[in-house]
């Protein structure tokens, strides 16, 4: 098999899975859809589950998290995001109404930033969906850039209304498009013009006075070593080198806004020049990567990879999966909770099958104080924050003063981990450590739970400790993919289920 063919090979799959990915096709499935060999399938979604792009679940397969970091790499590239974001999100917020950041992908748009407002009809794209440019507010701006507004009464849905203004390169280049979007039941396209234009307008000069600021060059990562070298020893024939170099070029090229040369993603790859150009040409000919004088940029399209999918995830389908793998390893229940006044609001639950076990469902609250949850959470709070909290017996067990609170609690912070033994019922034991933002603040826990007859505290610090830290960074990882790099831990469930907003 030659190298770019197999990387067209394994797009070709990525593109399948991404284009209907509630449906979990089968290796079978995806044989009929891409016209590809069995063997050659089975050794694509080998190499991208081994790059934790893919979940392998039995027959189905899952998109991963980590496949974000594609889409990632072109608004990286591209850096129209990390700028006008900050202006779109206050525009958003004068305005209280959704707006959303658009860029031409051939003849059509795709998305590159959701700024939505909490309602009951609210706008329901994904950074990354694409619509036709014809039949929305931001791609007539686009298509028209003379034109100094453009607006959609209703083209894309029934009751749905937007006006858009195009924002220009410091080279006076149409770029994006930036819009409003609202309802109906709110406005008419007549009264949102009228509510909103002045206010975008004045975004709009604003973004393209930051885009006219020279650029600040980003710091280049150090030279890489090729790491498909050591998983092709470890995993043999199984494992396709060809692809996972070519999807690690093409991460390099967002390396630094406005792309990469040929010599720059060689350096950061630690791949042979002549394999880095294989690669580049076969993603140019795909409609991936464009060049650019001496550099190579990366494409909108880059974004159909999966990311809209990925990017509209809920926290809970985030973490669930991780919470199966916690539980298979040690046997036990694995929970996530988030704090919810003096409470801990479960989120997300996986229990084992036994004839004894606690019954806990998704929603279920118990005081904070006396949970190992409750214990690593309440340790990212300020300390005064317990002084408003009297615990309770709730078992013979149960610490009962503030001050023996504050003290298990500053021992939390310093362990990174929380050990309660039989203070919320009798005989129940639990673990927990704690599930942090980009910032490091703690926003969640995780824990496992068991019987006191099962484990002692020893046997739970030895061997359980090391498989919740583990997963913990995993979903770290995964939260930090799905919800960008600016994430501040934000979870959108406990406003439903009344957590803390």
């Amino acid at each position: 098999m030659e190298p770019a063919g197999t990387l067209d090979r394994g797009l070709a799959v990525l593109r399948v899975l991404a284009g209907d990915p509630r449906r979990r096709p089968g290796p079978t499935d995806l044989v009929r859809a891409t016209g590809l060999a069995r063997s050659t399938v089975d050794r694509v979604l080998a190499t991208l589950a081994h790059l934790g792009y893919l979940r392998l679940d039995g027959r189905e397969v899952q998109l991963a998290p980590r496949l974000m970091e594609l889409g990632e790499a072109y608004l990286a590239c591209g850096g129209l995001r990390d700028v006008l974001s900050p202006f779109a999100e206050r525009l958003a917020e004068d305005l209280d109404e959704s707006v959303s950041l658009a860029v031409r992908d051939g003849d059509a748009v795709r998305f590159i930033g959701q700024f939505t407002r909490r309602r009951t009809m609210s706008v329901a794209f994904r950074v990354g969906d694409l619509l036709p440019a014809d039949r929305c507010a931001a791609g007539v701006a686009l298509l028209d850039p003379s034109a100094p507004w453009a607006e959609d009464d209703q083209l894309v849905e029934p009751g749905l209304v937007a006006v858009a203004v195009p924002v220009r390169d410091r080279d006076g280049t149409p770029v994006c498009a930036v819009s409003v979007v609202s309802h109906t039941s709110r406005h008419t396209v007549t009264g949102l013009r009228e509510h909103a234009l002045p206010r975008l307008l004045k975004a709009v000069a604003e973004m393209e006075a930051a885009l006219a600021r020279p650029a600040l060059e980003p710091r280049r990562e150090v030279a890489a070593e090729d790491a498909s070298r050591a998983a092709k020893k470890e995993l043999g024939a199984g494992y396709l080198q060809s692809l996972a170099r070519g999807l690690a070029v093409l991460v390099s090229l967002g390396t630094a806004p406005g792309g990469s040369t040929l010599a720059d993603a060689a350096r950061v790859t630690g791949q042979p020049r002549a394999t880095v150009r294989r690669a580049i040409q076969t993603l140019e000919r795909l409609g991936y990567v464009a060049a650019d004088g001496s550099r190579f940029v990366l494409q909108p399209k880059v974004l159909e990879l999966g990311y809209a999918h990925l990017s509209g995830r809920a926290f809970r389908a985030v973490v669930q999966p991780h919470l199966a793998d916690l539980v298979a390893r040690v046997h036990e229940s694995a929970s996530v909770a988030v704090l919810s006044g003096d409470d801990i609001v479960y989120l997300a639950r996986v229990p084992t099958q036994r004839i004894m076990s606690v019954d806990i469902t998704v929603g279920t609250r118990f005081p904070a104080y006396a949970t190992s949850m409750g214990r690593v959470l309440l340790a990212g709070q300020p300390e005064e924050r317990l002084d408003a909290i009297t615990p309770k017996p709730l078992s013979r067990h149960t610490i009962t003063t503030t001050a023996e609170l504050k003290a298990v609690v500053r021992q939390a912070a310093a362990d990174g981990y929380a050990l309660v033994d039989q203070e919320l019922e009798e005989g129940v034991r639990s673990l927990a450590v704690p599930i942090r933002d980009r910032a490091g603040r703690v926003v969640a826990a995780v824990n496992v739970a068991t019987h006191a007859s099962r484990a002692t505290p020893a046997d739970l610090i030895r061997d359980v400790l090391p498989a919740l830290q583990d997963v913990a960074a995993r979903m770290e990882a995964d939260l930090a993919y799905v919800h960008g790099p600016a994430w501040n831990g934000a979870l959108p469930e406990t406003v439903r289920l009344g957590g803390q907003k």
